[in-house]
């Protein structure tokens, strides 16, 4: 499977931002931990950041016909973005929503996220682990072990 690894605002910060609660690797190191895990497990994985919600859209965009999975942390957007539901809403790629962070421990406004009705499940909490947990979700689903 081709997964498209898309994060929003800040997460080009990983390892120096509020490293607490997002953990001390960096960004990089992440993309490379995604990319082999999909690479294992004979897949691929591109990671794509941007800070700037028209990018994350025009990616999503692109995706359709490329891509076989949407893996996205939409960051702040999460929160308001209708513009990437829409989007989300308008390829025939599924897509997981992840977060980092466990967003139900923490202040009340990340707690709601416009973005996950468009996805087929959400996973936060976990850490980067979270990411491998949605691309092993595709894979099982793609062999129908779900």
């Amino acid at each position: 499977m081709k997964f498209l690894i898309l994060n929003g605002p800040n997460l080009n910060l990983l390892g120096r931002r509020e490293p607490d609660i997002y953990g001390r690797d960096g960004y990089d190191a992440l993309c490379r931990r995604l990319e082999e895990f999909a690479e294992a497990r004979g897949g691929s994985a591109a990671c794509v950041q941007s800070n700037h919600e028209g990018d994350l859209i025009d990616q999503i965009h692109a995706a359709q016909g490329v891509y076989d999975a949407i893996i996205l942390n939409p960051g702040a957007f999460t929160h308001y973005s209708y513009a990437i539901l829409d989007a989300l809403k308008a390829v025939d790629v599924p897509c997981v929503e992840v977060h980092i962070s466990n967003v139900h421990r923490r202040e009340e406004f990340r707690r709601k996220s416009v973005t996950a009705p468009a996805c087929v499940g959400q996973i936060c909490g976990l850490g980067p682990y979270g990411y491998e947990a949605a691309m092993e979700y595709f894979l099982r689903r793609e062999r129908g072990a779900l």
